[in-house]
């Protein structure tokens, strides 16, 4: 299977040039392109993250949580194709509907979801999985466009200022948080080195909490 290049080290150069720049709302996401994604449930003040520290229970995957740092290059995931789908060129319009995978800039596993319970709400894990950007078909999210797209007859193509939601093609989950499943003390222990994250997990239900929306980022064009 063909992947997507792309410079890491340029992307998180640029990213910290253009510091709290708004992306150019109307435009759409591209192939190939560097985002970050914030979680809209939670005003918006929480992005999808992740690092080389493994789950302590679990999968022991490596972990994937929401963070409260917009500055943080732990943020930046590379859109990719599908895993099993032909090679998506870089700058090419990504469609509502469909099939992605994202790709961690910092480490190079994909966002991965599978039925494994995640540790603090009981739904299932969403982890960091696989190597330079090669992992499984945990790894395919559907794009869902809300207000638009494939599923009500709107706007064809994913733009940046939309609220969407990726639907694990593996398990049907959406990727959710919520504002009030947070790392604390008391399930995680003192000292806990994501002490305040929101738990990112696939939720069963189609609802307001698996809403996310692009933030900062490296986009690309042909």
């Amino acid at each position: 299977m063909k992947t997507t290049s792309f410079n890491i080290a340029t992307a998180l150069a640029v990213l910290a040039l253009i510091g709290s720049a708004s992306a150019d709302d109307e435009k759409p996401v591209t192939c190939g392109s560097a985002i970050k994604l914030n979680h809209v449930e939670s005003g918006g003040r929480y992005l999808l993250s992740s690092d080389e520290r493994q789950l302590n229970s679990g999968s022991g995957q490596q972990l994937v949580t929401a963070v409260q740092n917009d500055k943080s290059p732990n943020g930046m995931w590379q859109v990719r194709e599908g895993n099993d789908d032909r090679f998506c060129e870089a700058g090419k319009p990504v469609r509502c509907g469909q099939v992605i995978r994202l790709m961690h800039l910092g480490t190079g596993a994909n966002l991965h979801t599978h039925g494994i319970r995640s540790p603090i709400s009981n739904q299932h894990e969403v982890t960091g999985y696989g190597q330079h950007g090669e992992g499984d078909s945990g790894d395919d999210w559907k794009v869902v466009c809300q207000g638009g797209g494939f599923f009500s007859g709107g706007s064809e193509y994913w733009s940046r200022d939309m609220t969407v939601q990726f639907q694990s093609v593996a398990t049907n989950r959406y990727l959710g948080a919520s504002s009030t499943v947070k790392f604390t003390e008391q399930n995680c222990g003192r000292g806990c080195p994501i002490l305040h994250h929101l738990e990112v997990f696939g939720r069963n239900s189609n609802d307001s909490y698996s809403h996310w929306k692009v933030g900062l980022g490296v986009h690309l064009s042909k």
